[in-house]
């Protein structure tokens, strides 16, 4: 493969910039820009300082220090050299440009990780993981992250396929050689058994797909409730920011309002919403309509009442407009005289929580956090050593092989041909391999890595 550079750092000032060369050629074009030791010549895993320097005018441009590490041992399993230089937008890019000079490729997105793939550093869900591990807003997120780029969704994976390849050599021999009339008969039962444990394993999986989607994505949650309740405020207790403005005047917040936010381990992509209800004001309007399009994505509606007032009709049709959703009741300005019937508001959120908050007085926050977390992992995230499935793709992939293990149970019910079932118990096979990237078409691979960052 040609050398390729990026610089893989954050741009913008810093302590250090860091600019990446991988491959055959990368330690023969450092060398030329290098002043320094002979880059060739040293240890692999160490480090040298030295100089940036010009080859056509012999112009000093950054004093660096310089990685170099021989391939395998390295990410891409090929040579990498890594330039270290000062933060900053100016001497990075011109180290990077120099090496560009030297006739390197500059990188396309995520191709240092695809390389890592195509040499058989990682596989395909391994190297999915790396960009979660660069995603991930909470300590949960990265540990499932980590545990995924250290293999154990592969490892997971590849016992089910070679469990499948054994059954089909199995059912071979037994078709080529048998030595008992009820062979058929056989040759079923083993299909089912091994069809049941793999389909079995696979439910495993997806049971932890929820919880790990959400660690990976964020649980979408919606603020909602009639203008002036508390949701800014609430917005604001949560992110610990005043990023909403909270005023007395109905109305205040025009639009959405978009903040991410880690609850007790659980990331929450929090929304607050214009309150609902019928205005003549246009820029209000546009965003109260845009409060109900986000409410139909939600995962997680927090309705926000007040405790100073009755209950009123729009109360009313927004617990109608959430009806069926994951629904949190926050009874807020507890601090006030009561108005509210809260025997009305029990019956109305019937088995949602509902919690009671002063949110001026910064009380209720923590029994909000204990039933966000509660709702949806209930404890069982605590189990350090489950695998979970967080990507959508692979979530799809896994719903697919269930899919197909069900039609071989389904064509043994009936008495299907075995040569059949071993088509439907093959797919099986493939659609698993599509996970790791064992049977995954190139177009796909070079979709997937494109969504990378640049220089990673």
């Amino acid at each position: 493969m040609d050398s390729i550079a990026a610089i893989s750092t954050p741009m913008g000032e810093g302590a250090i910039a860091i600019v990446r060369v991988s491959g055959d050629e990368a330690f023969k074009v450092v060398n030329t820009i290098f002043k320094g030791k002979n880059l060739e010549a040293v240890p692999s895993h160490t480090i040298h300082y030295g100089f940036i320097i010009d080859p056509e005018t012999n112009e000093k441009v950054e004093e660096v220090m310089v990685s170099v590490m021989k391939g395998p041992k390295t990410f891409t399993r090929e040579d990498v050299v890594e330039i270290n230089c000062h933060g900053g937008l100016v001497s990075v890019n011109r180290v990077l440009q120099l090496v560009l000079n030297q006739g390197v490729r500059l990188a396309e997105p995520g191709e240092f990780t695809k390389r890592a793939f195509l040499n058989g550093r990682i596989d395909l869900s391994q190297a999915e993981a790396v960009m979660d591990l660069i995603r991930a807003k909470t300590d949960r997120a990265m540990n499932v992250a980590i545990g995924q780029m250290e293999g154990r969704l592969s490892k997971l994976i590849r016992g089910l396929r070679q469990t499948i390849l054994e059954t089909l050599a199995h059912v071979e021999v037994n078709i080529d050689y048998p030595e008992y009339d009820d062979v058929e008969e056989m040759t079923h039962k083993l299909l089912k058994e091994k069809s049941i444990e793999i389909k079995n394993e696979i439910e495993k999986l997806l049971e932890t797909s929820k919880q790990g989607k959400i660690l990976r994505e964020g649980l979408s949650t919606v603020i909602i409730g009639r203008p002036n309740v508390g949701k800014s405020s609430l917005l604001n207790s949560l992110v610990h920011e005043n990023k909403a403005i909270v005023t007395d005047i109905p109305g205040t917040t025009r639009d959405v309002i978009e903040e991410y936010v880690n609850v007790r381990g659980v990331p929450l992509r929090l929304v607050d919403t214009a309150g609902i209800r019928e205005t003549e004001d246009i820029v209000e309007r546009i965003g109260v309509e845009r409060s109900r399009q986000v409410l139909k994505e939600a995962d997680l509606i927090l309705l926000v009442l007040n405790n100073a007032e009755e209950l009123s009709d729009e109360d009313r049709r927004l617990f109608e407009a959430v009806s069926g959703m994951d629904v949190i009741v926050i009874v807020n300005k507890i601090d006030l005289n009561s108005k509210l019937s809260l025997d009305e508001v029990k019956d109305l959120a019937k088995n949602y929580p509902v919690i009671s908050t002063s949110l001026k007085e910064e009380t209720g926050i923590d029994l909000l956090e204990e039933a966000i977390s509660s709702l949806f992992f209930k404890g069982k995230l605590e189990v350090a050593d489950l695998t979970y499935v967080s990507n959508t793709r692979h979530i799809a992939l896994l719903n697919q092989a269930k899919k197909s293990i069900e039609e071989v149970l389904s064509g043994i019910e009936v008495g299907v041909p075995i040569d059949m079932i071993q088509i439907d118990f093959t797919r099986t096979w493939e659609i698993l391999g599509e996970i790791i990237g064992d049977t995954v078409h190139e177009s796909l691979i070079d979709q997937l890595f494109s969504q990378f960052c640049l220089g990673k």
